[in-house]
């Protein structure tokens, strides 16, 4: 976490905080142009082809493009899903670090659209490489950014319970199977319908979803860490109110567990410096009264106001 941190510490005031709800705004926008002017659409799309021929703004307007969705009613159960599940996200790596994971993601899709057409035009030479370039924008959504940001969910808070098809409670994690498999199905079925062309849904499913792979290799032991000091937070919230119940019902009075003296304690996940030699704790510049915290949730806390 060390790269992280330092580029925190450098970019971290650049960071776009809510940036869920800016891609939930532009969902919103998307899916009112498909429904009232959807022939738009065609002038918003990352076309290689047409980007190299002087339309550059498709460079960005793309993330305009929501995953298909035909039914109305099931786009907006999509839309506020992914925005409380990247709300969480966003609370609990940071704003930074959620920040780049989506950026990262929406930069390499691009990247994987160049090199795409860059393949197309070794392959099939100059004459058929805008009407690859013309289906590939076709395909290429924010729809796999939403599946990395669901998967990131999955591995963050892999026993957390949603309702599958609003009914069936089950744990994130299986869900996460499930959506990596349904992944490989539409792999394999674009490369099988597409023929010839079929190279394109590699290059776009594997760019869309790298920043998923990238990020959680190089920070797996962040998410272990953050997952276990959630874990810790609440396991001493309930011994302690454990505590209080059995001393009231005892006298009336309430007196807190003897514990031994630390000297760092951190405000998050309650760690002291006996939980690890490694451990390092720093006072928060930003946060209103002497709040302490280890090097995992340093750069991470949310910052504690007065107001």
């Amino acid at each position: 976490m060390n790269f992280y941190n330092k580029m925190e510490r450098k970019l971290g005031k650049y960071a776009i905080k809510n940036l869920t709800l800016i891609i939930v705004i532009c969902y919103a926008i998307g899916y009112a142009i498909r429904y009232i002017v959807p022939e738009f659409q065609l002038y918003l799309t990352l076309d290689v082809y047409r980007i190299l021929h002087g339309q550059v703004w498709r460079i960005i307007t793309w993330v305009l493009i929501p995953p298909y969705e035909s039914n109305i009613f099931f786009a907006l159960i999509m839309i506020l899903f992914y925005y409380s599940i990247g709300t969480v996200l966003e609370k609990t790596w940071g704003t930074f670090q959620y920040n780049l994971y989506i950026f990262s993601g929406l930069i390499f899709t691009i990247i994987g659209a160049f090199l795409s057409y860059l393949y197309s035009y070794i392959r099939f030479g100059g004459i058929s490489v805008s009407v690859i370039s013309a289906t590939l924008s076709l395909v290429v959504t924010t729809y796999y950014v939403n599946m990395s940001i669901f998967l990131a969910y999955a591995c963050t808070f892999p026993d957390n319970m949603v309702l599958f098809m609003f009914i069936i409670p089950v744990k994130v994690k299986y869900l996460g199977f499930l959506y990596g498999g349904y992944i490989i199905y539409e792999l394999v079925h674009g490369m099988m319908s597409l023929g010839t062309y079929g190279f394109i849904f590699p290059f776009v499913i594997g760019s869309s979803l790298l920043n998923f792979l990238v990020f959680f290799v190089t920070t797996r032991k962040f998410v272990i860490k953050r997952i276990v000091g959630t874990k810790t937070q609440r396991t001493y919230r309930f011994n302690t109110r454990h505590a209080k119940n059995n001393q009231k019902k005892d006298n009336g009075t309430f007196t807190m567990p003897r514990q031994d003296k630390t000297r760092h304690k951190c405000a998050v996940c309650g760690r002291t410096e006996k939980d690890g030699d490694n451990l390092v704790f720093r006072y928060c510049s930003k946060c209103d009264g002497n709040f302490e915290y280890c090097q995992d949730h340093l750069y991470t806390h949310i910052h504690m106001t007065k107001h």
